[in-house]
């Protein structure tokens, strides 16, 4: 089972793809046989440096191709008063006594110092399926857990601003 993604999760992919093939390989290309003209390629340093990066850049274009093959789609079709993927989560930290501002993405999204919390994680699984006013522990391990209540839900939008419902 490989890594579980939206289809603009995909989207944004090949889109990265495609770039990497049509415009960073030729980059690429025309580097290495630039640097290649300058002469004895042993002690070339500028070949090996552009050698590397076109190389690199294949490396890339593998690891997206095989990041897509395997991934596994997934949807998210809860209403949209419910957290789930793509919405954007307020709750309130009793422990803390604090408020924070999360959206829930798929892992290959998951950036927490942005807020992007991703749904396999212990806090977006345990919030997935709950509703504003629900009070939901979240089991980090065997020792650790806390209470969180979800004081707003929105859908999250390209800039991450929230709509509330």
């Amino acid at each position: 089972m490989g890594e579980r993604m939206t289809q603009e999760d995909i989207r944004k992919i090949q889109e990265e793809i495609d770039y990497r093939k049509l415009v960073v390989r030729k980059e690429a290309i025309a580097a290495v046989q630039e640097a290649r003209a300058h002469g004895d390629l042993s002690e070339n340093f500028e070949y090996h440096a552009a050698k590397k990066d076109k190389n690199q850049n294949e490396s890339r274009i593998r690891y997206l191709e095989r990041l897509i093959a395997n991934a596994q789609i997934v949807e998210d079709k809860a209403p949209a008063d419910v957290a789930g993927m793509d919405r954007t989560v307020t709750l309130y930290f009793e422990d803390d006594d604090e408020e924070e501002t999360i959206t829930l993405v798929t892992s290959i999204r998951g950036n927490s110092s942005k807020g992007l919390i991703s749904i396999e994680s212990p806090i977006g699984k345990a919030l997935v399926g709950h509703r504003v006013g629900d009070r939901i522990l979240v089991q980090v391990d065997e020792r650790v857990s806390y209470y969180v209540v979800i004081r707003a839900i929105g859908m999250a939008d390209e800039n991450q601003a929230i709509r509330k419902y």
